[in-house]
């Protein structure tokens, strides 16, 4: 199955999370700092973990995973295998922080699920085949996400 970019799906996701809380108050003081501090913690991790890429010269495009010319294990591919996807997630979850509403998370909800069962899943399995043996250690130490569960 060929899905849409990662980003493209996020913003797809978003618009979800507007469509539901058409009727949202607007933001506490409080509400909106969290916000947009969980906003500014996420684009952080996925900026650092995009220029870990770029520094060591290899793709950044998730529909074509076999380009990668080198496993980035750095930064923050350090204490996740998907920084740049947590940090969607947080973005999300951000945004629905700041409607105010739990009908806001059902889009994160459905974010990850996709993301996790199709992309992820076909991104690890054309880096097995590219990087084998130093790839499977890589997994073996570093989580999917963030330190949740296994590091399968």
């Amino acid at each position: 199955m060929r899905l849409p970019p990662p980003p493209v799906l996020a913003l797809a996701a978003t618009l979800a999370q507007r469509a539901l809380t058409r009727n949202a108050r607007p933001p506490s003081t409080v509400r909106a700092l969290a916000a947009g501090l969980t906003s500014a913690a996420s684009m952080s991790l996925a900026g650092a973990s995009a220029r870990q890429f770029r520094r060591r010269g290899t793709t950044l495009d998730p529909l074509d995973p076999t380009a990668a010319s080198v496993l980035v294990t750095t930064g923050p591919n350090a204490v996740s295998r998907n920084p740049m996807y947590v940090g969607l997630v947080g973005l999300l979850a951000a945004n629905a922080l700041r409607r105010g509403s739990w009908a806001a998370l059902v889009p994160v909800v459905a974010f990850v699920l996709v993301t996790d069962r199709v992309q992820i899943a076909s991104e690890e399995a054309a880096l097995l085949a590219r990087f084998g043996a130093d790839y499977e250690a890589y997994r073996a130490r570093v989580p999917r996400w963030l330190g949740l569960g296994s590091c399968d």
